[in-house]
């Protein structure tokens, strides 16, 4: 064995059982993301839905929820009815509750349980209104809608997800960093810090309610323009580092 070949275990086993001697728990720093939703903004209308009972089942009871349907009219189309058709997007923010080792997860470890299967994954750098800029991950998938009564088909939709956590002064869209910036605080500042992460949803293609197609790059842009506006109204930007 050469000289230092040696040393990668033992480092790796020193950092990894490190955890374990860092604070129980410390002061407890909340996340920058503001968790009431508003009933608009722009020209999108929230309507507010609870938590699924997945969700429920799956992360701790102090963990919090602000849920909602987005619906925006699209520009110029109305159905037979009279009514403005309207582009829908899904929104989801989960504040993670005081104790750090049942904390969130990555948004992949539960789409699937909600009928996405993930296509690809990519960075994506996106700015708020003033200028600042944040890291989210964009993933595509393709989601299966179960029927609701006996006899009737699923529906697949081809669906874009962004997603990222905001913390007390720190905003990432990966959950590994996430998650040394953690043993980090509470090691080095003595503080656990409450993150959420943030998610934001929008079918594309053949949608029952929409005459023509909608294309990716269409929900692409509208999906982005909705975040940029989010992060200028639901971060206190004051608490996050440049």
């Amino acid at each position: 064995m050469k000289p230092m070949a040696w040393m990668l275990p033992v480092v790796m086993g020193l950092a990894l059982g490190s955890v374990y001697f860092l604070p129980v728990a410390g002061k407890t720093a909340q996340s920058a993301v503001i968790m009431k939703l508003p009933d608009a903004f722009e020209d999108w209308t929230f309507r507010m839905i609870p938590p699924s009972m997945e969700e429920l089942g799956t992360l701790q009871r102090d963990t919090e929820f602000a849920k909602a349907i987005c619906f925006r009219p699209r520009e110029g189309e109305i159905n037979l009815d009279g009514y403005a058709v309207p582009d829908r997007l899904d929104l989801s923010i989960v504040l993670s509750g005081n104790d750090l080792n049942n904390s969130i997860h990555r948004p992949e470890r539960c789409m699937p349980a909600q009928g996405h299967s993930i296509l690809a994954s990519s960075n994506i750098n996106l700015n708020s209104p003033h200028g600042r800029e944040f890291h989210t991950k964009r993933l595509r998938s393709k989601q299966t809608i179960k029927p609701m009564k006996d006899g009737e088909s699923a529906i697949e939709f081809n669906c874009i997800t962004y997603y990222f956590f905001v913390g007390h002064d720190r905003i990432t869209n990966d959950h590994l960093q996430r998650t040394f910036i953690d043993m980090k605080d509470r090691l080095v500042r003595g503080m656990d810090q409450r993150w959420a992460y943030v998610s934001a949803s929008m079918w594309f293609g053949r949608i029952p309610w929409i005459d023509e197609e909608v294309s990716e790059a269409e929900a692409d842009e509208k999906i982005r323009n909705f975040l940029t506006e989010f992060a200028g109204t639901q971060i206190d930007w004051s608490q996050v580092g440049e």
